[in-house]
């Protein structure tokens, strides 16, 4: 343990090399090689203090808090560093981070993703606002003959002719495409495509099953 102007004194059993470990609540822990022989050796030890980060995650619009959003931070090699909620109130609180740039990545229900640069400070909490966009939808019903229609393939296409997303209806025909960029599209509905089988008729033939499905299922 230190004194409390931070002086320290270790006995070393024998002239050798030795690795000395500072750590202290608060601060990053330090590892340094020493080299201890007959005399006394002085040996100065800098230890940097771990950073805070606190955020509150809203609506761009309405700036309300946007609950239960997953908050990622990762370093510059793309490593997870940090990972949690935000509260109901929209805020969220890692400790113990390590000061320098980091990406926080944000996503909740009903919103687009997204991911920002925050520099965090060297000593003490950094605080940063998140807003995020509204992601657009798309909702429908498939109908055929009055009727909701079941498996229908459904595609939606942007105005470059990208296919953006494609589903299949429910069984009330409903389907739903989420998280949209503002834009034009265009929705396109399909049942089954035909299948043709050959079939060789003398008498009657019972069992003679057909099974229809979406290209590539």
């Amino acid at each position: 343990m230190t004194h409390s102007d931070g002086s320290y004194r270790v006995a070393a059993p024998a002239s050798d090399s030795y690795v000395l470990i500072a750590s202290a609540d608060g601060y990053q822990p330090q590892v340094s090689a020493v080299v201890v022989g007959e005399e006394p050796v002085s040996h100065d030890i800098l230890l940097s203090g771990t950073s805070g980060l606190i955020g509150t995650v809203r609506s761009a619009e309405g700036k309300e808090p946007v609950g239960s959003a997953i908050v990622v931070a990762a370093d510059v090699r793309g490593d997870v560093l940090a990972a949690g909620l935000t509260d109901p109130d929209g805020t969220f609180a890692f400790t113990g981070m390590v000061p320098g740039q980091l990406t926080l990545a944000v996503t909740a229900t009903g919103y687009r993703p997204l991911a920002l640069p925050v520099e965090v400070s060297a000593q003490g909490v950094t605080r940063t606002e998140i807003d995020l966009l509204s992601g657009s939808q798309v909702t429908g019903v498939v109908e055929a003959a009055g009727r909701p229609l079941a498996d229908a393939r459904v595609t939606l296409v942007d105005v470059a002719g990208n296919v953006v997303a494609s589903t299949a209806t429910g069984e009330d025909g409903g389907y739903a495409f989420t998280d949209l960029d503002s834009g034009e599209y265009t929705v396109i509905a399909t049942g089954y495509p035909p299948k043709a089988t050959g079939l060789s008729v003398q008498g009657s033939i019972d069992g003679h099953d057909i099974e229809l499905a979406h290209p590539g299922e």
